[in-house]
């Protein structure tokens, strides 16, 4: 077994660490939630808190680990009467991204269920979570039915398993935590709010404490036996700590003055629902006790909102999460707790619990510190360089190529801001998919109605029970039926077919030139797409954005699940100069190409949007019409947004929409509330193979 990195050997981070060991403290918080650039010691400060939780006392042979002295009384491998006790580590379990339903919450045997009437039920993962840890790393990306049955059993510290009527139930108790990077994609607000604590980390722009990650990690990676040594003393007191925090959880006081700070400051942050307040009260218990104290202060308070609050504020995708501190310190002064209910001293007052620094440079506190973390630490941290803002490199580059091919006299213009966004209708790719689960398109998937019954490839997962017996029925003589039982055989069962929704890949094609600056008409535009990039977000797609204008087109943000990248690269394009639609279909059209090597089974929507105009080059009207046909010609599902407007009107865009294939809207036909029908089916505008306006 490999060596972990210890724990307080990690530089800096002083809130992930100080939100890891609350939740070790009292799991009751709800876990946490690791946002971050990559290389800031997410994944290694999880694994290491793993080795300071203490032993736990388990029912030998429990497959679900109960506690000898409080069995789980409906525990599958029960009842547990006067059994011994074995001593273990807490166990750290990890949850991959691709990992299918049954392996996170355990799969039953529906053919020896049907067959024997026995529930052979084999435990998944968060069985073997129970009562230690469970690691999502890059959360943001797990389906979103598993993450709901992950909070789902975080919440109620229990599982159950439900198949065909057979129902299982069993105790599962852990410490939740899990990292994302943003760029990557965003996880819902409503999930977002299921995870307790919130913790932004981001690497040290210092070069002493960079410095200190390198020589930490590299004496690591050379002798990891040694290096734990080093820190072994420093790691028992941690752990030591950890175990009088729990003890004196339950005599830890929470006032009503305090109770009123943390209602008043939920209230004053307009968060959602009442989980804000109770995560609040758990974390300023979690702080007192770890610092010792059976009174709860108003800087606990003030910690935990830090802690609790920023990730519910987020409404929707283009929210940057945070808290304003100033407002935080204005509400806790306006609604302080009687000076009887506690002293005013902070969890910051108490001594650092991980010991001396060993010689490295001053990282900013212990785990307890209130500060904004400085550091990282562990998988090669200290490597990670100055990011640049996403926008800022689409929108230099973007400025230094217009000033370039823009024409003389063709000047470029300042970036107009978006209009504000609407509820966009629904567009969908035709046929039935069957890619990523998602809320757009038709697809075959593992959760939604069944349509059908097949023979299973492998392991049976979704049984279709009335086509099992249907299967069976006939054979029941010569197999011998002798009871009210069926008998049935494996070649009997049937597994479901099931129809949902799945996520496409939604590829932007703006028009940028000079005509579309025309009459503040840009403005409009970036409103139209800033919704269709919301309801991207809803319906779970990835998104790309590719830009054209003067004499060429580029890719400003390459496909993604990040759809507040492309907000922001949206937001910064500028607009001027000639309209090169013939270069901004064919780099479109590369792109597709590129992304279908890379997810195969991820369909495309093409949504232009456009005036229709092509100008500049040579024969700029007919090789745009070429470049058209190449989407029709491979059935790329299509929709031009037609972004003309006047009493004046050339219709340009739908013979675009026409040589695409696909179908055309106006700006104001893509609001979910006009008098338009709604855009469904792409392919329903071209029953015939001819084009046709969808309109009222």
């Amino acid at each position: 077994m490999s060596t972990p990195y210890p724990f307080t050997a990690l530089v800096g981070q002083d809130d992930l660490r100080l939100a890891l060991l609350l939740n070790a403290v009292s799991p009751a918080i709800g876990g946490v939630l690791v946002r971050g650039e990559k290389g800031t010691a997410k994944s290694t400060a999880v694994r290491a808190l793993s080795a300071l939780l203490p032993e736990v006392e388990v029912v030998p042979g429990c497959r679900f680990s109960c506690a000898p002295s409080a069995p789980d009384a409906q525990c599958p491998d029960g009842p547990h009467d006067a059994a011994g006790s074995v001593s273990r580590d807490a166990r750290m379990v990890e949850l991959p991204v691709g990992a299918s339903e049954d392996r996170l919450v355990g799969a039953l045997d529906i053919e020896r269920a049907l067959a024997e009437g026995v529930k052979a039920f084999e435990p998944g993962l968060l069985a073997d979570a129970h009562r230690g840890i469970l690691y999502v790393d890059e959360v943001n990306l797990l389906h979103d039915h598993l993450v709901d049955l992950l909070l789902d059993a975080a919440a109620m510290g229990a599982s159950y398993v439900e198949r065909e009527g057979v129902s299982v139930r069993h105790a599962a108790r852990f410490l939740l935590v899990g990292t994302m990077n943003p760029e990557e994609g965003e996880l819902r607000p409503q999930l977002l709010d299921r995870f307790g604590l919130t913790v932004e980390v981001s690497a040290s722009r210092e070069p002493d404490q960079r410095v200190e990650v390198v020589k930490r990690r590299l004496a690591y990676d050379d002798d990891p036996a040694a290096f734990a040594a080093r820190w072994a003393e420093d790691e028992q007191a941690v752990r030591a700590r950890i175990v009088a925090a729990r003890a004196l959880l339950p005599s830890v006081r929470l006032g009503d003055g305090v109770l009123r700070q943390i209602a008043a400051t939920c209230a004053a942050f307009e968060v959602d629902g009442m989980r804000a307040d109770l995560v609040m009260a758990r974390t300023a218990t979690a702080l007192a006790a770890w610092a010792g104290r059976e009174d709860v202060t108003a800087e606990d308070v003030r910690q935990a909102a830090l802690l609790a609050l920023p990730h519910r504020r987020r409404r929707n995708p283009f929210d940057a999460p945070g808290l304003d501190e100033d407002k935080l310190d204005d509400t806790l002064q306006e609604f302080g707790p009687d000076p009887a209910e506690g002293d005013g001293s902070g969890p910051e007052d108490d001594p650092d619990p991980e010991g001396p620094d060993d010689g490295g440079p001053d990282d900013g506190g212990g785990p307890d510190g209130g500060g904004r973390p400085p550091e990282n630490e562990g998988e090669a941290g200290g490597e990670e360089g100055t990011q640049v803002p996403p926008q800022s490199s689409a929108s230099d580059s973007g400025t230094e190529k217009s000033e370039q091919q823009t024409p003389s006299g063709a000047g470029e213009q300042s970036p107009a801001s978006a209009a504000e966004p609407f509820r966009a209708k629904l567009l969908s790719v035709p046929g039935t998919g069957a890619g990523a689960a998602g809320r757009r398109s038709r697809a075959r998937t593992e959760h939604g109605r069944t349509t059908g019954a097949r023979r299973p490839e492998g392991a049976l997962t979704k049984l279709h029970l009335a086509a099992t017996v249907q299967a069976a029925a006939p054979h029941q003589r010569a197999r011998g039926r002798a009871g009210r039982g069926l008998v049935v055989r494996r070649d009997d069962l049937r597994q479901a077919v099931r129809e949902g929704r799945e996520g496409n890949l939604v590829l932007f094609l703006v028009d940028a030139s000079g005509s579309m600056a025309a009459r503040q008409r840009m403005s409009a535009v970036k409103g139209a797409v800033l919704s269709l990039l919301l309801d991207a977000y809803q319906r779970r797609d990835k998104v790309g954005l590719v830009t054209f204008r003067g004499s060429g087109a580029e890719v400003a943000l390459p496909p993604t699940s990040s759809v507040d990248a492309a907000a922001a690269r949206l937001e910064a394009l500028p607009t001027g100069g000639r309209t090169p639609l013939a270069e901004g279909l064919l780099r479109a059209h590369e792109v597709l190409r590129v992304e279908r090597l890379r997810d195969p089974v991820r369909r495309p929507l093409l949504v232009v949007v456009t005036d229709g105009r092509a100008t500049g080059g040579a024969e700029p009207v007919a090789r745009a019409a070429r470049a058209a046909g190449l989407f029709a010609a491979e059935d790329i599902a299509s929709v031009t947004v037609d972004c003309e407007s006047g009493p004046v009107r050339l219709g340009l865009a739908g013979t675009l929409a026409q040589g695409l294939g696909g179908t055309v809207v106006t700006l104001d036909e893509l609001r979910a509330d006009a008098i338009a029908g709604l855009v469904k089916d792409v392919q329903n505008s071209r029953p015939n193979g001819r084009y046709e306006r969808r309109a009222a």
